[in-house]
């Protein structure tokens, strides 16, 4: 079972499983017509359960579960899990293939970054042409490249990504400035973007006298989240047409640890999702 998760968690999974309800209530009207087969990709599934950050005997169902189980108007034509870690493979087995055996469910048991640019090469294909697809990218940190996610932006695809804003980049923008060589090359992959480009983003240097000459001060910028989070949805728009304003997700101390976007070429699609998104933000529902 896997170890985070809060209500913010159960958020996210409400806006998604609400996207996706509204996507193949749409779909639903076109699939038939043009013979679309509707697929559905998650990149970091998990074990199917996300135990709840008090240790709560209650955990939350996870995504992977809550999508099988949308059946009206229709469910999705193929089901595709990534799981890195062998023993959520196997626990994710059980929820999903098991327990749906009348659906047509894949799990692999690899690297998100490699299936992702296996689904594009699929969608790019005679047979993936037919194919519609939701992407749901929901890593535990920043392991998702930024190459990976550049193979998708040519296709019919809808992609929901969550963004380490706050336990992922701003943890690695150290507030002097000095960052190992391997953390820049996190962020590097991340972003997508050379460290030459990062740091000024990021870091102000200003010029200082003292007793002993002329000395450079590197000043980190107070809202790096909030910087980092716009910087992505930046990078996500020279990929994507359309780009949804993000659910910010918060742990009990109101720190911003996760920025929820949505990417897609279809304008009515961020549009839906900017609905579902702005309830949550709100905090109406």
């Amino acid at each position: 079972m896997n170890q985070f998760g809060g209500n913010w968690s159960e958020n996210k999974i409400e806006i998604l499983v609400g996207y996706a309800k509204a996507y193949l209530t749409i779909m639903n009207k076109f699939a038939e017509k043009f013979n679309w087969q509707l697929l559905y990709f998650d990149g970091f599934a998990g074990s199917g359960h996300i135990k709840g950050e008090d240790g709560n005997e209650n955990p939350i169902v996870g995504a992977a579960k809550r999508i099988l189980e949308i059946d009206e108007p229709r469910s999705f034509d193929l089901y595709y899990f990534v799981e890195k870690e062998k023993v959520y493979a196997d626990l994710l087995h059980k929820v999903t293939v098991e327990a749906f055996p009348n659906k047509k469910i894949f799990i692999a048991n690899t690297d998100c970054n490699q299936k992702i640019e296996s689904l594009s090469n699929f969608l790019s294909s005679k047979k993936g042409k037919a194919f519609k697809a939701l992407a749901y990218i929901d890593p535990y940190g920043m392991q998702l490249n930024w190459k990976s996610l550049e193979t998708l932006q040519k296709h019919s695809v809808d992609v929901w990504i969550l963004v380490p804003t706050g336990m992922g980049v701003n943890r690695l923008l150290k507030k002097d400035g000095d960052i190992s060589d391997a953390w820049l090359s996190r962020l590097e992959n991340f972003l997508g973007m050379t460290k030459e480009d990062i740091l000024p983003y990021f870091y102000q240097e200003a010029k200082i006298y003292t007793l002993f000459g002329e000395e450079t001060k590197i000043t980190k910028e107070e809202n790096a989240i909030e910087r980092s989070a716009k910087l992505y949805e930046e990078r996500l728009n020279s990929l994507f047409k359309f780009v949804s304003k993000p659910y910010v997700l918060k742990n009990k101390m109101n720190s911003v640890m996760f920025h929820f976007f949505m990417v897609s070429n279809n304008k009515a699609a961020i549009s839906i999702a900017n609905d579902i998104t702005k309830k949550y933000n709100d905090g109406t529902i």
